[in-house]
């Protein structure tokens, strides 16, 4: 569908257009009374998320590849249908192929409240059908209000049940790695992915000197990210999910990806809410199974 397509049916005077957005990929620009976003079609992908008078909420690193099949550096992206490698086949992309492929748009809504709704479905192709071989739907419903609203909705259209890993693999934006921390997993167990999947517990809130990458098991808290530097309090709930992964790749790490920028590293840190590990999901035919979260922003006490 054209852009000229997509504003004629979808666009929403004072809350949606539809624009070119970057690398040329095609994107829905949310402006209303409470906020400002942008999301691309691509991967369905919320790009940014900005309350008035607050700064971005979502990291998108300048230096990202905006192409076509190329997953966005920052946002959200989308992971499904698994998390992490693929299990069994090591040639399919990590973290699955929703946050690369095209979605289309379903349905946009202006609310009473002054929010706007958009609901996006995964396109299928023969591609995706190789990867993922279950009958299966999965759509996702975005809210830009004072908060960002995302649900990822997945229905079991086969005979057979299946597993499944996702996750919003969330990148927040923070004055300084260094002077924040997140609460709400203390006494978890998590996997240290950086210590040879080492199974460990949460012993206080999460601070960041080094590469993190752990997947916290069975917690379905809010987390907080403490940001000194912007003087904010980002709040993370989440429903049906049971695994947080809390990820920021250091110094070393960041400049391989090539994609962060100087230093870029130092600005973000990723609080994922979704369902892996230890966690997947069986989704039984017939059944839908819905992953979501809201995030906020609250003045630091």
């Amino acid at each position: 569908m054209t852009i000229d397509n997509l504003n004629q049916r979808f666009a929403l005077p004072g809350h949606i257009q539809f624009k070119e957005g970057p690398g040329g990929l095609a994107v829905a620009e949310i402006a209303n009374a409470h906020a400002e976003a942008m999301i691309a079609l691509q991967g369905a992908h919320v790009m940014t998320f900005q309350p008035r008078g607050q700064e971005p909420v979502l990291w998108l690193s300048r230096f990202g590849k905006f192409a076509p099949g190329k997953s966005i550096r920052g946002g959200v992206p989308i992971c499904w249908p698994w998390f992490g490698p693929h299990a069994t086949e090591a040639g399919f992309p990590g973290h699955g192929f929703a946050r690369t492929v095209m979605w289309e748009v379903k349905q946009t809504q202006a609310l009473p409240d002054g929010a706007s709704f958009l609901r996006f479905g995964l396109i299928e192709t023969e591609a995706t059908r190789a990867q993922w071989p279950h009958p299966s739907t999965v759509e996702l419903q975005v809210t830009v209000g004072a908060e960002l609203k995302i649900e990822l909705v997945t229905c079991n259209t086969g005979s057979a049940p299946f597993q499944l890993g996702e996750a919003f693999h969330t990148y927040f934006q923070i004055g300084d790695v260094a002077e924040m921390e997140i609460r709400g997993l203390e006494g978890c167990t998590y996997l240290d992915k950086v210590d040879n999947f080492a199974r460990k517990t949460q012993e206080d809130a999460v601070t960041i000197e080094s590469e993190v990458d752990r997947v916290y098991l069975d917690t379905a808290a809010d987390c907080l990210i403490d940001d000194r530097r912007l003087n904010r309090r980002i709040r993370i709930a989440k429903h049906n999910s049971l695994s947080t992964v809390v990820w920021n790749p250091w110094t070393e790490k960041a400049e391989k990806m090539g994609d962060f920028g100087p230093e870029g590293h130092r600005g973000m840190v990723c609080v994922e809410s979704g369902n892996a590990v230890d966690n997947v999901v069986t989704v039984a035919p017939g059944a839908t199974h819905s992953l979501a979260t809201v995030i906020g922003v609250e003045a630091l006490g």
